[in-house]
């Protein structure tokens, strides 16, 4: 396991299993402490806990989407310093633009190109 991350702990939002386990298994490799939510509302409960250092957040989730997550926790002043990378299929300009203006710090779209995510992690994370 590399010791680059210093114990960072990095919060997986994504309602789908598959992808949550795919990202977990990449970013364990690579030593950084992982969160997992299925849900917004699991999410918001994690964060409320502890402040992870970097969310990795999908936009098409049931019931509350991860527009709301991202507004949410950037208006709110605990969590709003926390940054945020949009993991999404949803790729036209529209969705990118409107990810940033709520307050994400990067976008990356699916399927996720590893070497990437990395280096973006790593970058926002070196930053904290």
């Amino acid at each position: 396991m590399a010791a680059t991350s210093n114990n960072k702990t990095i919060l997986i939002i994504d309602d789908s299993t598959t992808n949550i386990v795919l990202l977990q298994a990449i970013l364990n490799n690579k030593g950084y402490l992982i969160e997992t939510a299925l849900n917004v509302k699991d999410a918001l409960s994690i964060v409320s806990k502890k402040n992870p250092d970097l969310i990795l957040l999908d936009l098409l989730m049931p019931r509350i989407n991860g527009y709301d997550f991202l507004k949410e926790i950037k208006e709110n002043d605990k969590t709003c310093n926390i940054p945020v990378i949009v993991v999404s299929a949803l790729t036209d300009q529209e969705n990118i633009q409107r990810s940033m203006e709520l307050g994400a710090n990067e976008f990356i779209t699916k399927p996720v190109d590893i070497q990437k995510l990395l280096e973006m992690v790593a970058s926002i994370l070196q930053n904290k």
